[in-house]
């Protein structure tokens, strides 16, 4: 398990994830400018400790994800949608997770921009 949150704090959460897995920086317009790095992960292994009431929702290109950003902060901890099989996944900004070591990360780059 691991905690993480936006910036100023208002959203927390706990997820579970495995973080010697890769995780994957995208490209497309909205993740190439935020830097942001994703794991997805169905939606049970997710927990928002804090913070819904502080969350904004943004939409673009197919409607897919709901992209949420704390209205304090303006970051954007975690994403709501479906799995390619229909269920519930949360894709959460580890750039986001409390003492993470960017540098042990293993990338996956995925060409968003163009898919």
């Amino acid at each position: 398990m691991h905690k993480g949150a936006c910036h100023c704090g208002a959203v927390r959460y706990e997820v579970k994830l495995d973080l010697d897995k890769p995780v994957t920086a995208c490209n497309c317009s909205m993740c190439g400018r935020a830097g942001t790095y994703l794991s997805f992960v169905p939606a049970a292994d997710f927990q928002l400790l804090s913070g819904e009431d502080a969350l904004t929702k943004y939409n673009f290109n197919r409607h897919h994800i709901d992209h949420l950003f704390c209205r304090t902060c303006g970051i954007k901890s975690f994403a709501r949608g479906k799995m390619r099989d229909g269920s519930p996944m949360v894709a959460v900004n580890v750039r986001c997770i409390d003492g993470l070591d960017l540098e042990k990360l293993k990338i996956n780059h995925y060409n968003g921009r163009d898919a």
